[in-house]
């Protein structure tokens, strides 16, 4: 299983964008398409916009499908949660916006060194020393947190092949109970790490 958002080598257009911009870029992308998908042609436009980025980035159909896979369960989820309450139209929109945000997010991974990103953020909370803000720990939680998501997809993976082998339906107690148990060993990992490192 491919993990999510892992840097992926190579010189195409993204590769060689500041990661400065980028990141500005895909918080504005983000924010954008939030305000303005409103409509299912608004949907056949911003799929369009994906693909040009995906290909800005040198980001072929497979390694496209091997990202947005991990999260597809979470849009099924949402949709049918949204069909519920709301609408199927509603639920079309919301899970269009959810898959291009991750779509950007990944985008932006693949083409940008963990460690790259981290130095962005931290000269961008610069100023914020002036007011004895420890960037160095914001930067320190971002990383963890970059660091988590392909651990928790590999984890979602793993326990859902295992579901399968065993032939079980996907449920609430065979999928999410496991997952939760893993994300809070590895939590507990992160913590005894950062204790031993005298950052309690």
């Amino acid at each position: 299983m491919t993990a999510l958002g892992v840097y992926r080598p190579g010189r195409s257009l993204l590769h060689r964008l500041p990661t400065g911009p980028k990141l500005l870029g895909l918080a504005a992308g983000i924010l954008a398409i939030s305000l303005t998908v409103r409509s299912l042609p608004a949907i056949g436009i911003l799929a369009v916009g994906v693909v040009v980025v995906f290909a800005m980035g040198g980001i072929g159909p497979r390694e496209a499908w091997r990202q947005m896979r991990p999260v597809t369960w979470v849009l099924a989820f949402v949709f049918v949660f949204q069909v519920v309450f709301t609408d199927w139209q509603r639920a079309l929109l919301v899970c269009a916006v959810l898959a291009a945000s991750v779509a950007l997010a990944a985008a932006v991974s693949l083409t940008t060194r963990t460690s790259a990103i981290l130095d962005a953020i931290v000269a961008g909370l610069s100023p914020l020393r002036r007011f004895g803000v420890r960037t160095d720990h914001i930067a320190l939680a971002l990383a963890l947190a970059i660091r988590s998501i392909p651990l928790m997809v590999d984890v979602v993976g793993q326990v859902d092949e295992a579901r399968q082998a065993r032939g079980l339906r996907p449920g609430a107690r065979i999928l999410v109970a496991p997952v939760v148990i893993a994300a809070l060993r590895t939590a507990d990992g992160f913590a005894d790490t950062l204790i031993a490192r005298g950052l309690d």
